[in-house]
């Protein structure tokens, strides 16, 4: 089959097909989160210094997921990935209480972009099996997500090395994007 071919099969089913937008500040657990969602191994994981993509399947659907890195040097070029974005997961490390601040600064900068505006998001508060996490409900307070009235969001608590809580935040995507494609 020709690159042509393949082409206009993936153009003719393009509800099969969601493009989903993986950020966060750099330790969060992006790209664990991403190897976790392809069953891949998450033993040893090197800072993202540009960014991955992974395509997995879940329920029917193609999820091309872009995990870019989250180093204040690169934060800048996210908005070069924000085209034709059906979904912006952020991922955070409700550990690091230093930084909530910081990322909550860069997800209210997401949101307002103008290529952006009504996607779907779901926040992973990460790191839940470390013992001073901040729970979901602190870390949807401290970062204003109560304020939100423009996308569907939600939060989901969940450890990326463990998998827990992953599935039910693409439950979530699964139910309230997908369906609607």
């Amino acid at each position: 089959m020709g690159l042509l071919a393949i082409l206009r099969k993936l153009k003719s089913s393009p509800d099969k097909e969601l493009r989903i937008l993986l950020l966060g500040l750099d330790n969060a657990g992006k790209t664990t989160l991403l190897k976790k969602l392809a069953s891949e191994d998450v033993t040893h994981i090197t800072p993202t210094q540009g960014f991955n993509i992974k395509s997995v399947q879940s329920e029917g659907f193609k999820l091309n997921v872009w995990d870019i890195g989250g180093q204040r040097k690169i934060r800048p070029y996210w908005r070069n990935y924000f085209d034709n974005t059906d979904v912006l997961i952020y991922v955070i490390d409700s550990a690091d209480r230093k930084r909530l601040d910081e990322t909550g600064y860069e997800l209210s900068e997401l949101l307002i972009d103008d290529k952006l505006v009504g996607v779907p998001l779901m926040v992973f508060a990460n790191k839940q099996d470390l013992l001073h996490a901040a729970t979901a409900a602190d870390v949807a307070h401290a970062l204003c997500l109560h304020q939100i009235k423009d996308r569907p969001w939600q939060i989901q608590a969940c450890s990326a090395t463990a998998g827990e809580g992953i599935k039910d935040g693409m439950e979530w995507i699964s139910k309230n994007v997908c369906r609607k494609k």
